[in-house]
């Protein structure tokens, strides 16, 4: 066991480097040779944990959404919040952290869509399954949100939930074109603090 975790370790590292790499430069602007020389790890020993950069590409985007996962969860579990309020906490945070970094990179899930979601059936799947969690979560919030009397229940949680995905989506490559965070803004306001609520 003590062997394997200073693996792992160095993995999380490889993998944390490897998401910061793919928001600033994308998929294929992205070399292996920059990542590991970063994490100060021979080029050799890449094939050690991942068996190609379509492999480690599909690993960073499972690493990515967990961060963002286990935070909505927190929301989620807090007592003092409602379903609709746990999803306005969570999308107040994201807008000011993006304010924070200068609107720059977005979402690597949205980039790597965008990119490769059409030509690596790895990613592809690893884009599908990401997304799918990271919905299903949502709609867990909005039926939470239905349940409370706080959110319309004549439109499906799972609409909802895909409707603030695909808007929020949208609303960061407008963010990253106009520099501005007026197009997030816009769509949590528009659905988190009208169309959704009852």
């Amino acid at each position: 066991m003590s062997k394997a975790r200073p693996k792992q370790i160095k993995k999380d590292k490889l993998l944390d480097q490897g998401v910061s790499l793919l928001l600033e430069k994308g998929y294929h602007a992205t070399g292996l040779k920059e990542i590991l020389d970063t994490v100060q790890i021979p080029k050799g020993s890449f094939y050690s944990y991942f068996n190609s950069k379509e492999q480690f590409a599909a690993e960073a985007i499972d690493h990515y959404i967990e961060p963002f996962i286990q935070r909505l969860s927190g929301h989620l579990q807090n007592s003092e919040l409602d379903g609709l309020g746990a999803l306005k906490a969570y999308y107040g945070e994201l807008v000011d952290e993006l304010v924070q970094t200068g609107f720059k990179g977005g979402c690597l899930l949205g980039n790597l869509m965008g990119e490769i979601g059409d030509t690596s059936p790895l990613c592809r799947d690893a884009l599908l399954n990401a997304v799918g969690r990271y919905a299903e979560l949502q709609k867990t919030a909005l039926e939470r949100g239905q349940q409370e009397g706080k959110v319309r229940t004549d439109k499906s949680a799972k609409s909802m939930a895909d409707l603030m995905l695909n808007g929020w989506q949208g609303a960061l490559l407008r963010m990253k074109v106009e520099q501005s965070i007026e197009p997030l803004q816009t769509v949590c306001r528009e659905l988190l603090d009208d169309y959704f609520k009852a």
